[in-house]
């Protein structure tokens, strides 16, 4: 079953001016460590509802992975990871709904202070990357993997909303009903000229969102990126909001 979205994955260049970046963003940003098989080195951002974000760069060159290929389109937030309490049968789930999955993959990080984090990852297809979650499943404990500080300048508490750009709506939005094995809700965003349909999973939300307007900020991303991620908001301890758009 699919329980949470675990964690957001924004692509940078350069680790240590997007940790200074964020923090002026008002955001405690904890380092996260070396992944072992990766070439990557990530800072997290950890949130009180029990997410995160993960800053994520290259410390060696991987053009054949899918982040490394994220930087040509100048980066930011590009991926998303969903918690699995049964990683095998989820995947199963996933390829019985017409979607190409990883067999489950063995993966960790090591820690600044030397504690090696590990966990079991599947992923989708290098075409659905942003569009369909990569899963995660924890072997070590999941308390270890995530920064303890959760308290943010900005007042930042919990992701609240993902929102993806598609064109084929009725594709993806089934895609997520075979998924999560319920309906969508009907949501509207004028803001940007969109509608679809909000998925909820755990205590998250997920908008599916196609342009209602070739005028549009949607339809203009869709244009220039394809579907693929188009932004986060995050809750806060007022009634204001947090957003991360593409390049944040």
């Amino acid at each position: 079953m699919l329980t949470a979205i675990d964690h957001l994955v924004i692509v940078v260049s350069d680790l240590e001016a997007a940790v200074e970046r964020y923090g002026l963003r008002g955001f405690a940003v904890a380092p996260g460590g070396r992944h072992t098989t990766t070439g990557t080195h990530n800072a997290l951002i950890a949130l009180a509802d029990g997410s995160y974000l993960e800053l994520l760069a290259f410390y060696e060159p991987d053009t054949q992975s899918p982040w490394w290929r994220a930087l040509d389109h100048g980066g930011g937030l590009f991926d998303f990871c969903v918690q699995t309490d049964d990683l095998r049968a989820d995947v199963a789930r996933l390829r019985e709904a017409g979607i190409a999955m990883s067999d489950p993959t063995p993966m960790g990080r090591v820690r600044p202070d030397g504690y090696r984090l590990e966990w079991v990852l599947s992923t989708p297809n290098a075409d659905l990357r942003g569009i369909v979650p990569f899963l995660i499943e924890d072997l070590t404990p999941r308390s270890e993997r995530v920064p303890g500080n959760t308290v943010h300048p900005n007042e930042a508490i919990g992701l609240d909303t993902l929102t993806l750009a598609v064109e084929d709506l009725a594709a993806v939005c089934g895609r997520y009903r075979a998924i999560l094995g319920r309906e969508g809700s009907d949501v509207e965003a004028p803001d940007v000229g969109g509608a679809g349909q909000r998925f909820a999973i755990g205590p998250h939300h997920l908008d599916v969102l196609a342009p209602t307007t070739a005028s549009g900020l949607l339809a203009g991303w869709l244009e220039r990126s394809g579907a693929s991620l188009f932004g986060a908001t995050l809750a806060t301890k007022s009634p204001r909001r947090v957003r991360l758009d593409r390049q944040t």
